[in-house]
């Protein structure tokens, strides 16, 4: 159609006669309903009595045809018919349905050929053509859209977009860039997303503006960007709440506008989750909240809420169905009068969307995912309600791991809890204290003070790789060994050889384990630091296996490292010796026993990690030993912990010389009468009670007979008081003695059974110069006092 086109073809009866296929785009009317009416049926040519009315009974009104109060009115000429008669065309004026240098036929051929909306826009970002696809999606007619701003007969959530493309094209002569923008979902909630082209019209003064609903692949694309960030960010910590907030994250604000997870109480614990229906009374935590309103965050309760949902609701209703559902919410929706503080968050952040969706594994239940979207976004539609049941299965398998984890990290703890030793008891000669903080993944660590015979002290760390309840259960076994050794007398050296022998034979019993056994599959890794101090010699044996040293702090802020041989860690040392190094200590030091974590989690005034803390700390070794614990656990990083801290002090402290005596015994028979008389007189003065002093004679005559017969010169006996009354005979000799059963007719032989009989505790004690054979008796305290470990 040309310029010269009439727009309608009136006869003289005022019958519309023809009727163009521009009038067609432009009054909204087809040729059908309009050919052979009376045109004052179509059209209303005086608007101002009454332009309602007349569109009400389907006139249009012309001045919108002509462009408005401003455009320059529509054109009649007469004209000649074939039959003679003379007939009234009506025509557009020139600035309608074109711009110049633009035919009315090539927006024609566009608007035929292309299936998208089209617009064309003239420099001021007035519309002066739109096509049928146009005016849909504008939800109005042409003559409405027609010398209006595009962004105001085109309603989109920024409009601020358009204008911004359409000027960038007018200013350059370049076509712009397509780009996706929202429609205002007021006007068609169907079609939310159109992808907008604009191209400049070279031979005119305008732009054309192409545009096409991609709301369907937008749609698309914004599921799989959920699922793909569910897949990628739930799931990647072993913690219930840390994974629901994940989700949350994942899904908020790409997905939905609000989100929030609720989780089944019981299984923030790690306890199992209930089965569906879920009961009315039982409680969920609030776990995670997200909003994409900025700074705003409305919710009903605050993270960490517990409580029930209040039913009828579609929360309580999803949980006893296990079925997704999508609403929308209006003031008048019935079940928010069940729940009126949601209802009031609901109303105050804007939401007209909800989807619920269960958290359901295995017909359990273990939470509900709420998502809701605001005021410019539409509504969930039954894909998106079928897209969450992928995401809400995900992470109730990540949850249920983060739940199983953390009822086994339960279990590990309390486990490690029992199978740890009580806090260490300080001894006559040493003064201990100690810190233990779990790693929170339930690791390995031990340490013990154990009380030896000769008022001696062990002292031992161990550190088994690994975390959960077969470490604790490992570490548990080792502990029983060391102490079961301890009671031996063994040296450090051999203590931690014959330790190593049972942990290789744990080793090879995970070995033999099924091969569907995970456990299989997990070495068994394991170090220890021993140390045992001799208050009488003042002489302290160390030896290690795969530990480090231990810190030595004495007087005048002095510290020093123990230069010590580590041997191979336990269950590898592949029957390698052990080397014991021996170190003097004065009255006063503290000796330090400690994990590698500790170290590792020891941080400066400035937050950096400092190994050499722990030596810092212990230079004002004055100080009580529990003050020097407490510096410490200041000063770590126990939010990062990589295994236990474990940090054990020993302050070596004089024995009484009033509570210890020793004599020399030569070769003579009268020896054992000798040592039976000084012992006597001895445990007098200590005030022992009789019974005692008397089976106390009878351990040393036997004892010394031994040592004279079977040993070597010198000999010696020394009785020592301390929790128990300890009696040892020293010889030169290192053949070891051994208890017999004497036969009715033998004279000898049963001085050993006789001093096991008499004693609580016995054992032989080897040193470089002979051996030592002790005994232990239970000292029964003077009646109405309790017995002391304290020095006297």
């Amino acid at each position: 159609m040309t310029a010269d086109t009439p727009l309608m073809i009136v006869d003289g009866g005022g019958v519309v006669v023809e009727w163009s296929h521009q009038a067609e785009q432009l009054l909204g009317r087809p040729a059908g309903e309009v050919v052979g009416r009376p045109a004052t049926d179509l059209v209303s040519p005086h608007p101002a009595s009454g332009r309602d009315d007349a569109k009400g009974r389907g006139q249009v009104d012309l001045r919108d045809v002509a462009g408005g109060p401003g455009g320059d009115g529509l054109r009649v000429r007469p004209l000649s018919r074939q039959d003679g008669s003379v007939a009234w065309g009506i025509f557009l004026p020139p600035s309608i349905g074109m711009l110049p240098g633009m035919g009315t036929a090539v927006f024609e051929a566009l608007s035929a050929y292309t299936s998208g909306a089209l617009f064309v826009v003239d420099e001021r970002l007035r519309v002066v053509s739109a096509n049928a696809a146009a005016q849909e999606l504008s939800g109005a007619g042409a003559p409405q859209i027609q010398g209006r701003a595009v962004t105001e007969a085109w309603p989109l959530s920024s409009p601020g977009d358009l204008e911004q493309m359409v000027r960038r094209t007018l200013e350059s002569g370049a076509p712009g860039a397509e780009r996706v923008l929202r429609t205002d979902p007021g006007n068609d909630p169907r079609h939310t997303h159109v992808a907008v082209s604009v191209l400049p019209l070279r031979d005119a003064q305008g732009v054309l503006v192409l545009a096409h609903d991609v709301t369907g692949q937008e749609k698309a694309i914004r599921r799989v960007q959920a699922l793909y960030a569910v897949r990628e960010g739930v799931g990647r910590t072993l913690d219930v709440v840390t994974t629901c907030q994940e989700l949350v994250d994942a899904l908020v604000p790409g997905f939905a506008d609000i989100g929030v997870v609720e989780v089944v109480e019981p299984v923030v614990r790690g306890e199992e989750p209930p089965l569906s229906p879920l009961g009315r009374d039982v409680p969920l935590r609030r776990a995670a909240f997200g909003h994409s309103g900025g700074e705003q965050q409305i919710q009903a309760h605050p993270v960490g809420d517990v409580r029930a949902l209040p039913f009828p609701t579609p929360y309580a209703q999803t949980l006893a169905d296990l079925k997704p559902r999508a609403m929308v919410l209006d003031p008048g929706t019935p079940w928010l009068a069940a729940d009126p503080v949601r209802a009031e968050a609901i109303r105050a952040s804007g939401a007209h969307a909800l989807l619920v969706a269960p958290l359901t594994l295995r017909g359990t239940v273990l939470g509900l995912m709420s998502l809701y979207r605001v005021r410019q976004s539409a509504a969930f539609d039954d894909n998106e309600v079928t897209l969450t049941l992928a995401p809400a299965t995900h992470t109730a398998l990540s949850i249920d791991n983060a739940r199983r984890y953390t009822r086994e990290h339960s279990v590990a703890a309390a486990l490690q809890r029992h199978l740890l030793p009580p806090a260490p008891a300080s001894q006559t000669a040493t003064e201990t204290a100690g810190l233990y903080v779990a790693d929170n993944r339930g690791a390995g660590g031990w340490s013990n003070a154990l009380a030896l015979p000769g008022a001696r002290t062990a002292l031992v760390v161990g550190q088994v790789a690994g975390h959960g309840i077969h470490t604790a259960t490992t570490m548990g076994q080792l502990r029983i060994v060391i102490e079961s050794l301890a009671a031996l007398d063994l040296e450090p050296d051999e203590l931690l050889a014959r330790l190593d022998d049972a942990a290789a034979h744990l080793a090879q019993e995970r070995r033999a384990l099924p091969s569907g056994d995970p456990l299989r599959a997990e070495p068994l890794s394991a170090t220890c630091l021993c140390a045992v101090y001799d208050p009488f010699t003042r002489a302290c044996a160390i030896a290690s296996a795969g530990h480090p040293p231990p810190v030595v702090a004495g007087p005048g802020s002095s510290t020093r490292v123990v230069d010590l041989a580590a041997g191979a860690v336990l269950g590898g040392s592949g029957g390698s010796p052990f080397a014991a190094t021996s170190v003097t200590l004065a009255d006063g030091d503290v000796l330090a026993l400690y994990s590698p974590s500790l170290l590792s989690a020891a941080q400066s005034e400035d937050g950096t990690s400092d190994p050499r803390l722990l030596r810092s700390v212990l230079a004002d070794a004055d100080r009580p030993l529990q003050d020097l614990c407490d510096d410490i656990l200041y000063r770590l990083r126990v939010d990062s912990l990589p295994g236990d801290a474990i940090l054990l002090l020993a302050r070596t402290r004089p024995f009484p010389a009033d509570r210890v005596v020793t004599w020399p015994l030569d070769g003579r028979p009268t020896a054992p009468a000798a040592a039976r008389r000084h012992a006597r007189q001895q445990l007098a003065t200590w005030g022992v009670d009789e019974d005692t002093a008397y089976a106390t004679q009878e351990i040393v005559s036997e004892l010394v007979t031994n040592a004279l017969r079977y040993g070597a010169q010198p000999v010696r006996l020394r009785l020592i008081k301390d929790r128990t009354l300890t009696c040892e005979v020293h010889d030169s000799n290192t053949s070891a003695p051994r208890p017999r059963h004497a036969r009715t007719i033998d004279e000898g032989g049963r001085g050993l059974f006789i001093c096991s009989q008499l004693s609580q505790n016995w054992g032989i004690r080897y040193t470089a110069h002979g051996k030592t054979v002790w005994t232990e008796q239970a000292l029964t305290p003077p009646s109405g006092c309790c017995p002391s470990t304290a020095p006297a």
